[in-house]
């Protein structure tokens, strides 16, 4: 196999399209270091694992030898990027704009090399371009083409309101790749209309138009919808160690596969052996916990990764008691003692009381790692750990 055929081959690995794979493997041909653009616009100060599927591929380009060119879209980040929204997005401050693109600078580059990234900002072209020439960006495509778009399509036939600056975010975003002068722009599903739109404004500057990637949406803890915070169904890159590993080990079989495919840097033919082995009895929690400790170790360090299953939940159930238990206090005022299943109700570790008669009748009720009854009291003064099924757990003062 060739240099460039098995450059090709990882970089096809977890990709949805290649547009147009052909003058990719002439670009790899030609022997010259690429710039590889990929866009942010700073909307939220954290990433997750959703986001580190494109971030992975960058640094598999940096690995071949390649560029990267890590776009924070400050100015367009003002305009709101419209994919996949029903609305028109409001726009962010400048302040808010800056304050989370130094926390994603923080962020990536636990994944990419710092030394074959250039983090740019569009506002530094964009804040110079006068009027004429935002006029001439927009002659570059008709109100039809950009109706041609999935959500302005929808939007215009549900008469929902379209503002005229949403059409000029793909035209930025095309231009950016002329200003950047982008070899290949990697981007998820939702951006493939922005990111050809590249290709179209670079064509019209007379420059050879860039390659276009896109990655898959990776599929949140849920299994059915696009990982995203607001939905949370995430596991952030910043969360500490046990959170990420508990959050990993807890995700549906059915899922773990796909994560292996988009998030692990294990072979592919290590991932085969891995499915094998679930095929011939291994339980698949300990599969996820190979990828839990993986994920870990990237985004802490091996001495996490290593120490991520005696995170709260884990330890409990192995009858250690963790670092983290929460601290609870009860005041109970003129009285002596308190059910339990009053306790755990006003600790939180339940909704309701009926929860908590529920609870403590399924025998998912534990004082101090032992099982207790409907009939247990605890007396003021006195202070135990209590947990509540396998997640809820807590320190409990009596006072």
């Amino acid at each position: 196999m060739s240099k460039t055929q098995e450059a090709l081959e990882l970089i096809k690995r977890g990709t949805h399209e290649i547009l147009v794979e052909d003058e990719l493997v002439a670009k790899l041909e030609s022997g010259k270091p690429l710039r590889i653009k990929a866009g942010f616009d700073p909307t939220a100060p954290d990433l997750h694992l959703g986001h580190t599927v494109l971030i992975n591929k960058l640094r598999q380009f940096q690995d071949l030898g390649h560029q990267v060119l890590f776009l924070i879209g400050d100015f367009t980040g003002r305009i709101g990027d419209p994919t996949g929204k029903n609305v028109t997005r409001k726009p962010l401050t400048e302040a808010e704009v800056k304050a989370n693109a130094e926390t994603y600078k923080e962020q990536v580059f636990k994944i990419l090399d710092p030394e074959k990234t250039e983090v740019m900002f569009n506002s530094h072209w964009m804040g110079e371009m006068n009027a004429a020439g935002l006029i001439e960006l927009a002659a570059q495509s008709t109100v039809a083409r950009m109706l041609e778009r999935d959500d302005f399509e929808k939007r215009y036939k549900g008469n929902q309101p379209i503002a005229i600056h949403e059409f000029l975010y793909p035209l930025i975003q095309g231009y950016d790749s002329v200003a950047m002068k982008a070899d290949v722009e990697l981007g998820g599903t939702d951006q493939k209309f922005n990111l050809l739109m590249g290709r179209e404004i670079q064509k019209s500057k007379d420059l050879e138009p860039q390659v276009v990637i896109t990655m898959p949406l990776l599929e949140g803890l849920d299994g059915v919808q696009k990982m995203s915070k607001s939905l949370g169904n995430y596991v952030g890159i910043d969360e500490a160690p046990g959170v990420m590993f508990n959050k990993l080990v807890s995700m549906p079989d059915s899922l773990m596969w796909r994560y292996f495919e988009l998030l692990s840097f294990k072979s592919l033919d290590e991932i085969e052996q891995l499915k094998k082995d679930v095929e011939q009895g291994a339980n698949p929690r300990d599969i996820k916990m190979l990828l839990a400790r993986e994920l870990v170790a990237r985004f802490h360090n091996e001495e996490a990764a290593a120490t991520a299953h005696k995170s709260a939940g884990n330890r409990l159930a192995e009858g250690e008691l963790p670092e983290d238990l929460p601290e609870v206090e009860l005041d109970l005022e003129d009285e002596a003692d308190l059910p339990i299943i009053a306790v755990i109700n006003r600790a939180g570790l339940t909704q309701n009381s009926a929860q908590a008669k529920d609870a403590v009748k399924r025998g998912a009720v534990k004082v101090d790692q032992k099982v207790v009854a409907g009939d247990c009291r605890l007396e003021k003064g006195s202070e135990q750990v209590i947990q509540v099924g396998k997640k809820k757990y807590a320190r409990v003062h009596l006072k």
